[in-house]
């Protein structure tokens, strides 16, 4: 981070980075603290994404090895699992 300054308002501290405030903590030395982490952070090479879910759906749901997912059974709500109108 190369354009920062920490402001003391009232008790406070403000981190600003390009003249926006992104930090309001109470010590100064624990600002200059997450500054410096902040920078080390944005320094390091980024990691190369994450391989893509190999099925279909929600990617937050990641089924346990060696289990294979039932298949869809479509049910219509009022009449008989598995038909269709």
């Amino acid at each position: 981070m190369k354009n920062y300054s920490i402001v003391r308002i009232g008790d406070e501290y403000v981190v600003r980075a390009g003249g926006n405030s992104v930090l309001k903590i109470a010590s100064r030395r624990r600002a200059a603290r997450l500054v410096t982490d902040a920078a080390e952070l944005l320094s390091r090479p980024s990691r190369p994404p994450e391989a893509e879910p190999s099925l279909p759906g929600d990617p937050a749901i990641v089924p346990a090895p060696g289990i294979v997912p039932d298949s869809i059974v479509l049910s219509d709500p009022v009449g008989e699992p598995g038909k269709l109108p």
